[in-house]
């Protein structure tokens, strides 16, 4: 494939300068994920993983990517604020790919908690960094491989043993260019023993030039601990966002997330959540909401590696006009996971008839022992609640909308933090009712 060979030329010819600002260990991860990158190439729509998203053809555009590290992040505090009425927050920002965190935020962590750069933290505590980096990551495809090859920092979080983090920590990410622009960005959270906390990552766009974000984030989750993830995308429709999770749990840990894509271009995420302790606990829950011509694609694979460990599920798409959903979820249960309790649900709903839904939920069941349950559903609003609604004096517009937030409605009361639930209510009214604008200096959140 003719891009494909286009950034091998570009890794080869720049490898100097792409390693110039990293650390060892991205540079040695780097080295390892370009071979397979360029063994691999780019996903094609045969591939298993990737029916019905044809992600090859985002990379024929000629995208600008910033490996001098030209631009910064330090004036985005300035010009751009995501805010969540009534929701307390320590808070950084992304600008394409380059991140930044007040020191006054900084200082309201607790004691031994780290968040910034990589290559900055590595100064100072190479151990985590030698320790975590790419070791979740490094078994993702090809996609994950360029991310790993061309990325030149990230964010890393470590929160010690036994800390609580009581206020949110968001990371409000936005593309800001002029060219068309590939992004790489990495974030890496590691919670040690009997730790919490929870983030927010917001993803923006504030231009109408392509661009395309490769996202890998790497979560480790000691024993005990717990951290709830809130993924929220509101882009464009000329932005493409891959983004690629990957978690692991230990003994007795709790992982709570949830994705919720309100506008975008065409999105695909990878969840990937690895049970590896007795008494582990996740509950992934997401929410995609599309018209016009817009692609929405999760896949998630949820493996149950040890036994006395529960999973929960819960994804749902709302498509109007000619937007396209996908939903491949797989839950896996090992050998060794006995008493095992999981459950994913799918629900869709098709607001035309060019609207189009692919859904494939798997379960692959190696335990004898275990209640495992799953299912997904494609259907219309209901014509008898429509109707029942416009006969008690309900216009027809305002009925549908009704039911869909209804609808929508499930995913979002799963969200653990009141003020950002409420804002999420609103946000999500606003997008059935038209009145959601795309993020321009972020007048959307204020």
């Amino acid at each position: 494939m003719e891009c494909v060979q286009e950034y091998i030329n570009l890794f080869e010819s720049n490898k100097a300068l792409i390693d110039k600002p990293c650390t060892q260990k991205l540079n040695e991860e780097r080295e390892k994920a370009f071979v397979r990158f360029r063994a691999e190439g780019f996903p094609k729509l045969k591939d298993e993983n990737w029916l019905h998203t044809n992600v090859a053809k985002k990379f024929e555009t000629d995208y600008g990517m910033d490996l001098g590290r030209k631009a910064g992040a330090n004036s985005v505090k300035g010009s751009f604020t995501c805010d969540v009425p009534n929701l307390k927050t320590v808070r950084g920002y992304i600008v394409n790919d380059c991140f930044t965190i007040a020191g006054e935020d900084r200082n309201k962590l607790p004691k031994g908690v780290l968040i910034g750069k990589i290559n900055e933290i590595a100064e100072s505590n190479p151990e985590i960094i030698d320790s975590f980096y790419n070791q979740l990551a490094s078994k993702g495809d090809s996609i994950v491989q360029f991310n790993t090859s061309f990325v030149q920092d990230g964010i890393i979080l470590y929160v010690p043993k036994n800390t609580v983090i009581d206020e949110t920590i968001q990371i409000v990410a936005q593309l800001q260019t002029n060219v068309d622009i590939l992004t790489n960005r990495r974030l890496l959270v590691v919670m040690e023993e009997n730790s919490h906390a929870s983030l927010l990552l917001c993803d923006h766009s504030s231009t109408d030039k392509k661009s395309l974000s490769i996202e890998v984030t790497e979560i480790f989750i000691g024993r005990g601990a717990s951290l709830d993830l809130y993924e929220l995308e509101e882009t464009t429709e000329s932005n493409t966002r891959l983004g690629n999770l990957f978690v692991n749990q230990k003994h007795d840990s709790r992982f709570n997330h949830c994705n919720i894509t309100l506008t975008n271009g065409f999105t695909r995420n990878y969840i990937e959540v690895v049970l590896d302790g007795e008494g582990a606990d996740t509950n992934i829950n997401g929410l995609a909401i599309g018209d016009k011509k817009q692609h929405i694609d999760n896949r998630t694979l949820v493996e149950h590696k040890k036994g006395h460990c529960t999973s929960n599920e819960l994804y749902k798409y709302i498509l109007d006009e000619e937007s396209i959903g996908v939903f491949a979820g797989k839950m896996l249960i090992c050998t060794d996971a006995q008493q095992t309790v999981s459950q994913q649900t799918n629900r869709n709903l098709c607001l035309t008839s060019c609207a189009r839904m692919y859904a494939q939920p798997q379960l692959e069941i190696y335990a004898d022992d275990v209640k495992c349950s799953h299912g997904s559903t494609v259907g219309q609003l209901d014509e008898n609640a429509l109707f029942y609604m416009q006969q008690r004096g309900i216009p027809a517009d305002e009925a549908r909308h009704l039911l869909m937030y209804a609808f929508a409605g499930e995913v979002i009361d799963n969200i653990k933090l009141e003020a950002l639930r409420e804002r999420l209510h609103i946000l999500v009214e606003k997008r059935f009712r038209g009145e959601l604008n795309h993020c321009k200096g972020c007048n959307l959140c204020k």
